[in-house]
């Protein structure tokens, strides 16, 4: 229930506090005078759009603060978003909007906390329930008819269609699966295609060594100098060991040493070291030159090999080329396609399997929707003769009222269009609501639906702005006598131009709309502001209906209002 209610710079309301009651509250005052601008600012606190006309002219910033009651769901809503509770009794909403010099910047706070607007969104859910004639236009939309009926049929209604949500979704899942592999197949076939021609060629190629290439030009070098090398390691085989001109060798010259130094040791025993390090160098010099002369004996020109050689290395060369640029880099490239073709070829699912998938999702949500479907037209039927009764009172005893439900394509909120269907008149067709009935009909309807929701409904607060446009007489007693039975459930804001249904008010207010005279620079400057007054005694409530009424304070007018003030005391007595 809203307690209490203060907004600043909005609109034509500079300053305004007001407290509301349990019960049936009623905005009354001329049109135009602001009346619809208050609830345009409880709207606004609850994370409705607003743009930078809601901020007062020659300001810069608009400030709206709403105090509500805390019912136990709503307590638990609050401690699952982890806000804290003031107090027991009371949680304390404000937005505040100010303009910059591109937009407009928008905060909102609850309990003091900063919160987005989807929170807000989901609060307002368990704070506010607004009607307005201008609800026309949701009477139209299929998908708030629907949410209608399914609210009227309760949990397990709202349990179907969350199952067939969640089957939707699957089911969406499965079908974007099977097409994205559908898309994908013939860029899976194109890289299958060419990773098996890599692999295929890359393993002719029989990479094994990295440093193939290195010991291939190796050995195309020796294969490329054979007589060269032939030739020249039989000159360091002369020079070492054996020369055909019979020059002292290096074998010879080191036998000399050794010789000389062994006639010198028996005059000086310290050169034996010496003595060791020539013989080691002579029998170095002479396996060297053993070596030299076996390596040059066994070499052989062989073109054969060579041509072999030469075009191991174009192979190679081309391999590298194409995925290297280095030996090492290709054979890491082998190694990793070929993991990337064992996927290709094993980790997918085929289409027949994501094709079975697909199908039998949507089977199971064929079958879901039609169980809600068919509670739905059970619900329809209880709503149609729930809604009918509401109607009655109304003046409308005569009219014909049927939930249509056609079967569509199912969506994540089933398969069902639904069309709420009206005959105002006897003989006449029924047809859609928004196409036949009238303003009157329309606001008398409204109530009616929300008549139908009020029970059991855990939003402390409806709000009814102008629902009596259009009528009068009877059928206004009749709207007054109805907004006053949903006060005794839930707290009533309505905006009214109607005697009959002020006079059913727990709560009258009266809002006005005048221009004052501001001092700005030693100069007077008019502007207009909105005064709400509360009618707190018979005499100014009578007044104001009066006013209503016959538009002036005269006698018949006062004594009008005084018998609509009996009337309504009288049937609250026999609602009690």
């Amino acid at each position: 229930m809203l307690l209490y209610l203060r907004i600043e710079n909005f609109a034509l309301i500079d300053h305004l506090e007001l407290d509301f009651g349990a019960g049936l509250n009623v905005l009354t005052g001329e049109t135009g005078a602001g009346k619809s601008i208050i609830l345009d600012a409880i709207d606004a606190v609850l994370g409705g759009k607003v743009s930078s006309r809601v901020i007062r002219t020659g300001t810069n910033r608009t400030m709206v603060e709403a105090t509500f009651s805390v019912t136990a769901p709503l307590a638990a809503w609050l401690s699952e978003q982890e806000i804290d509770l003031i107090d027991d009794n009371a949680v304390i909403i404000s937005r505040e909007i100010a303009t910059t010099t591109s937009n407009i910047r928008s905060r909102s706070r609850v309990n003091g906390v900063l919160v987005n607007r989807q929170l807000m969104g989901g609060l307002r859910d368990h704070l506010v329930e607004i009607t307005a004639q201008g609800q026309t236009v949701k009477v139209g939309q299929l998908a708030q008819v629907r949410d209608w009926l399914d609210l009227y049929g309760g949990d397990l209604l709202l349990q179907k269609r969350q199952n067939v949500t969640t089957a939707f979704s699957t089911y969406q899942q499965a079908s974007q699966a099977l097409e994205k592999r559908r898309t994908s197949e013939r860029e899976r076939l194109q890289q299958l295609d060419l990773l098996t021609y890599q692999v295929q060629e890359l393993g002719r190629a029989n990479l094994d060594d990295p440093q193939e290439m290195e010991i291939l030009n190796q050995e195309r070098d020796r294969l490329n100098h054979v007589v060269d090398l032939q030739h020249k390691s039989y000159k360091v085989y002369q020079a070492l060991y054996q020369d055909d001109q019979e020059t002292p060798t290096a074998a010879d010259l080191l036998a000399d040493g050794e010789m000389i130094l062994t006639q010198m040791i028996e005059y000086d025993s310290q050169l034996q070291s010496l003595l060791e390090l020539v013989r080691d160098a002579l029998a170095a010099v002479m396996e060297v030159a053993r070596q030299i002369n076996i390596y040059g004996e066994g070499l052989e020109a062989d073109p054969q090999r060579l041509e072999e050689v030469e075009e191991r290395i174009r192979e190679l060369k081309q391999i590298c080329r194409k995925y290297g640029p280095t030996l090492t880099e290709a054979i890491t490239y082998y190694q990793r396609i070929q993991n990337e073709l064992a996927e290709l070829n094993n980790s997918e699912q085929s289409i027949e399997t994501l094709e079975q998938e697909e199908q039998l999702y949507l089977q199971q949500l064929h079958h879901l929707s039609q169980q809600l479907s068919q509670l739905r037209r059970q619900t329809a039927a209880n709503l149609e003769s729930r809604l009918l009764a509401e109607l009655k009172p109304l003046a409308m005893d005569k009219v014909r009222f049927q939930i249509d439900i056609v079967p569509i394509t199912p969506t994540a909120a089933g398969a069902d269009k639904i069309t709420f269907m009206f005959s105002p008149n006897p003989g006449e067709p029924i047809q859609p609501l928004t196409e036949i009935a009238s303003g009157g009909e329309m606001s008398r309807f409204l109530l009616a639906l929300k008549s139908c929701f009020h029970q059991g409904n855990e939003v402390g607060t409806f709000i009814f702005d102008e629902i009596d446009v259009g009528v009068s007489g009877r059928v206004a007693q009749a709207i007054a006598e109805k907004l006053h039975q949903i006060s005794q459930g839930h707290q009533v804001l309505c905006v009214t131009h109607q005697p009959l249904i002020a006079a059913m008010a727990d709560r009258h207010f009266r809002v006005t709309k005048l221009v004052i005279n501001k001092a700005v620079n030693s100069n007077d400057e008019q502007r207009t502001v909105v005064r709400v007054t509360s009618l707190d005694n018979l005499t100014t409530r009578r007044e104001e209906l009066a006013q209503l009424a016959g538009g002036k304070s005269a006698n018949e007018a006062i004594a009008f209002a005084e018998s609509l003030l009996l009337q309504a005391a009288n049937h609250r007595e026999r609602r009690t």
